[in-house]
């Protein structure tokens, strides 16, 4: 395996991990209020769980397209976001949380694996390859993280 190849597989690790330029997603849950996982942020169509939800269904989405030869697409955007008039409970904000760390450590195993070629196509693709699956759970991520953090600041759940 080339230094190359080794040094973009630690910038994806980092990216996915660390967020580097914006706060990481365990940074973004801690310590929030769970009286208020259910509470709908100012002018949004969603609360902070929804919104966690998403990004756990999107990121599992990915994964799965990634590993999964039998792939099917999902439908746009009730298999993306959960029913916004559902009540989250303690338990389903621990396990959403759970669940995304779960499938992020599945793609950071990926991205380590010496026997993934992030540069192939993925065969049941449209010439997508990991690399660029990667990046769009990283910007996928970001994008929603930074919203968590908006969201936190303006309904006042920062501890």
């Amino acid at each position: 395996m080339s230094t190359e190849t080794e040094e973009v597989r630690k910038q994806l690790v980092d990216l996915l991990l660390k967020g580097n330029a914006h706060m990481s997603y365990t940074q973004a849950v801690k310590d929030y209020p769970l009286a208020r996982i259910n509470e709908k942020f100012p002018n949004g169509e969603y609360s902070a769980w929804g919104l966690l939800e998403h990004l756990r269904r999107a990121q599992n989405d990915i994964l799965e397209f990634i590993t999964n030869p039998k792939y099917q697409d999902k439908d746009w955007p009730q298999d993306y976001w959960p029913d916004p008039k559902t009540a989250a409970s303690e338990s389903d904000w621990r396990q959403t949380i759970e669940l995304f760390h779960q499938d992020q450590q599945a793609l950071v195993d990926l991205i380590q694996d010496q026997q993934t070629d992030l540069y192939a196509k993925i065969p049941h693709g449209t010439g997508q390859n990991v690399l660029k699956e990667i990046l769009v759970v990283a910007d996928h991520n970001a994008y929603h993280i930074g919203e968590l953090g908006i969201m936190r600041q303006v309904m006042g759940t920062w501890p």
